[in-house]
């Protein structure tokens, strides 16, 4: 048995050779650079730190109002606002309030602005 490959063979396999290659350049090269989502606004990452740290310390959240910057909660007796507001410099600051029957949790505003603290890598 005898094989015999011709020169317009090789022509057809260089052909398909260099059209393949041809496309994956051109693929390779039109494919965009990644996207990458925008960070958080400070804003945006201290509501959040704000209502997980209330929920780390027990605090059922009952209402949030991101436009005007009012998270109200409950826990037990006592009723928590934390006022997320931002000054004119850019930074964010919190207020907490706690109310309700005295010697019920003297410490949990305390407990709060630490839980959201660590929440905030500080």
């Amino acid at each position: 048995m005898k094989i015999v490959v011709s020169c317009t063979d090789n022509r057809r396999t260089y052909a398909w050779i260099v059209a393949a290659a041809a496309i994956f350049l051109v693929y390779a090269c039109a494919n965009p650079e990644p996207y990458y989502a925008p960070a958080p606004s400070t804003f945006d990452r201290a509501w959040s730190a704000a209502i997980n740290a209330a929920q780390d310390e027990g605090v059922r959240i009952a209402s949030e109002d991101k436009a005007s910057g009012v998270i109200s909660g409950t826990r037990g007796e006592q009723e928590i606002t934390i006022y997320v507001r931002t000054q004119a410099d850019g930074n964010v600051r919190l207020e907490f309030s706690v109310r309700g029957p005295k010697g019920d949790d003297p410490g949990l505003a305390g407990r709060i602005s630490r839980a959201y603290d660590r929440r905030m890598g500080r």
